[in-house]
């Protein structure tokens, strides 16, 4: 027994040690030397090298943490800065310090806001000192703040309804996952009428029939899905897939005839339309933008206006536009297991011209190893309402249970969704 407790304390003792040490010390030379050649390639305005300086950063941050600043991260920071923020957007905070460069006191900030003072910053600190700590402001002097990029960029909704589509429609869900796993003896969840989402909102409807019956809830998460694609690379883009190559060369004359080139199924607010029509204006055809009838009726005029077709549509019943060049899907797989999946799929599929027309699949591929953060945080989202992202195999055998051949699965940098290029068997 004495031997027991001796090792027990030992073991006490060490992990003690290891809770107040740097969470991974070996790299952090390397990780150091990393950033100091990163950062000179940054001067140069390469976009990608921001991206693996962002990232040689962020991993030397997790280096050099200990496991209790860790901890007080996870469980303090992000949580209450994402308070600070949501509350912020309530008041009018972002939107008082405006979109220039100067300093704001917090008696000018209260005045504007009809916020008590007292809230907004006191000692030891209060709401802005905690924006400020997070680095969402930055503080000036005594109760004085600036706004930075990113409050800027909460002053249109587009970009803070994020936050309060989290808070109404997700948030419960996440933190109902290891109640809803146990619950489930730590099933994969797969059922999108048994979900964490359910457990968590106390609710007998899925997510997307809360999209349907809730039209705030519908507009956030239009916005957020047109924010998440904002700078990052675009399937249409140049050196990513080969339009010409792929959707126009072989096509004519049928899309000369006024055929349809692309019909975005379930394409939200037509963000991916607008952006293909303005990459490419000349191409010959027609671009349709389907979603549900509640969703196209808030569609900006714009889309009309560059000559897309907006059609209401619900992709588990039969496609009504049939013969189409391409069809393509945007994060939308990704919303539902594979038994839905494939109703989805057998739709396009009867709608589709052997020889002739494509399946479109702009979604991500989990690789192997090295998922990028974004990625997994997204999967699980998807798992809180009972789907998920998948590996590439995974792809595969749901696309070629259903009828279909996989060509080709094109991909950018990491992180950033792939397109899958699919054809009738």
């Amino acid at each position: 027994m004495p031997h027991k407790n001796g090792t027990l304390n030992k073991q006490t003792a060490d992990v003690a040690q290891l809770a107040i040490s740097p969470n991974l010390p070996a790299p952090i030379p390397w990780l150091l030397d990393q950033i100091h050649a990163q950062g000179k390639e940054y001067l140069d305005v390469n976009p990608q090298t921001r991206l693996d300086l962002l990232e040689s950063a962020r991993s030397l941050v997790y280096a050099l943490e200990t496991p209790r600043e860790a901890i007080l991260r996870h469980c303090w920071s992000e949580t209450t800065s994402y308070a600070a923020i949501e509350t912020g957007i309530n008041v009018g905070i972002f939107t008082a310090l405006g979109t220039d460069d100067s300093p704001k006191t917090v008696a000018q900030l209260a005045k504007t806001t009809n916020v008590d003072p007292v809230l907004l910053v006191c000692t030891p600190g209060r709401m802005m000192k905690h924006l400020a700590a997070m680095g969402v402001l930055l503080e000036t002097g005594k109760g004085t703040y600036q706004a930075t990029g990113f409050s800027k960029t909460l002053t249109e909704e587009k970009y803070s309804d994020a936050f309060p589509l989290m808070t109404t429609r997700f948030t419960q869900g996440f933190l109902a996952l290891p109640t809803f796993l146990a619950q489930t003896n730590h099933t994969n969840p797969t059922n999108p009428k048994h979900t964490a989402f359910h457990l968590g909102h106390n609710t007998t409807h899925s997510f997307f029939e809360h999209v349907q019956r809730e039209p705030d809830t519908a507009r956030r998460f239009n916005n957020h899905m047109g924010v998440y694609a904002q700078g990052r690379p675009r399937w249409m883009d140049p050196g990513f897939y080969p339009v010409q190559q792929q959707l126009v060369d072989g096509a004519v004359p049928a899309i000369d005839d006024e055929g349809v080139l692309l019909v975005d199924v379930g394409g939200s607010f037509g963000h991916d339309l607008l952006a293909f029509r303005r990459k490419w204006p000349d191409l010959p055809g027609r671009l349709v933008l389907q979603d549900l009838p509640e969703v196209v009726a808030c569609v900006p005029a714009e889309v009309a206006e560059l000559g897309v077709e907006v059609l209401g549509y619900d992709f588990f019943t039969p496609q009504t536009v049939v013969g189409a060049r391409a069809y393509y899907l945007h994060s939308i797989l990704h919303d539902w297991p594979d038994d839905l999946c494939r109703m989805i799929l057998a739709n396009l599929k009867a709608a589709m011209t052997p020889g002739y027309s494509k399946l479109l699949i702009n979604e991500n591929v989990i690789p192997d190893t090295g998922a990028y953060w974004e990625t997994t945080s997204l999967d699980f989202i998807m798992m809180s309402i009972g789907s998920g992202e998948r590996t590439e195999s995974q792809w595969r055998a749901l696309l070629e249970g259903a009828g279909l051949r996989v060509v080709r699965i094109w991909a950018a940098q990491r992180g950033v969704e792939s397109l899958i290029g699919c054809e009738l068997v």
